[in-house]
């Protein structure tokens, strides 16, 4: 495989039992990811992330809750708020500059779920940077067989964000093997997410986001 430049992430942390070793790995072999937190973690386990941003990882913001698509929430400021606002106010230093926020694809899907109207403005006005995603291998459901399926996604020619989960299932204990089998078989390894992936920099759209919202509830016909 004459492989493209791969982006990694990690999703849903931190988590004491599995963050550790995430780190431990990437710091034995050099590399550098982006976690994007959830708040109500975050706010419990904050010693992980700040070692994470310590190692030269960037923090991101993955909502407050994680409990489904803010497109499927309420389309309001104060869930937005409730959401993105407070995740932000946690992470705190440790933001990366570019306010870093992916929003919750419900299994990976992308599409206008993935933010409310309400959720978009919110974005917008903070000036903030949303990272989609274009390689999600199920990790998170399937913590056996998803090295073949990420392998099989990063066999490029585009580039890659691969998607991953420091959570408790098993999954992270393949980590250093696959990224061991993804270095042999070509693959350059980058912090930079591509231009494919991020719709909104610094809360200035490419005029794609509008794909990954739902209109205001409220907007007239």
């Amino acid at each position: 495989m004459a492989g493209p430049v791969v982006t990694l992430s990690f999703d849903n942390g931190p988590e004491p039992e599995v963050t550790p070793g995430v780190l431990d790995v990437l710091r034995r072999r050099g590399l550098r990811a982006t976690f994007f937190v959830i708040g109500r973690k975050l706010a419990a386990h904050r010693p992980l992330a700040e070692r994470a941003h310590a190692e030269g990882h960037w923090i991101g913001n993955h909502t407050w809750s994680h409990t489904r698509p803010l497109g499927e929430m309420p389309d309001d400021a104060a869930t937005a708020e409730a959401e993105i606002g407070r995740t932000q106010a946690v992470i705190g230093d440790l933001s990366h500059p570019d306010r870093l926020f992916r929003p919750v694809g419900g299994g990976g899907a992308l599409g206008p779920h993935l933010l409310s109207g309400a959720a978009l403005e919110h974005l917008r006005e903070g000036g903030f940077t949303c990272v989609l995603w274009n390689a999600v291998p199920g990790d998170f459901r399937d913590a056996e067989n998803w090295p073949e399926r990420a392998l099989a996604m990063c066999r490029g020619p585009d580039p890659v964000t691969l998607v991953l989960h420091d959570l408790p299932n098993g999954a992270m204990r393949q980590l250093d093997r696959f990224l061991g089998r993804l270095a042999d078989a070509g693959a350059r390894f980058a912090q930079d997410f591509p231009p494919s992936c991020v719709p909104m920099r610094r809360g200035e759209d490419d005029g794609t986001i509008t794909r990954y919202s739902t209109p205001h509830t409220g907007a007239a016909a």
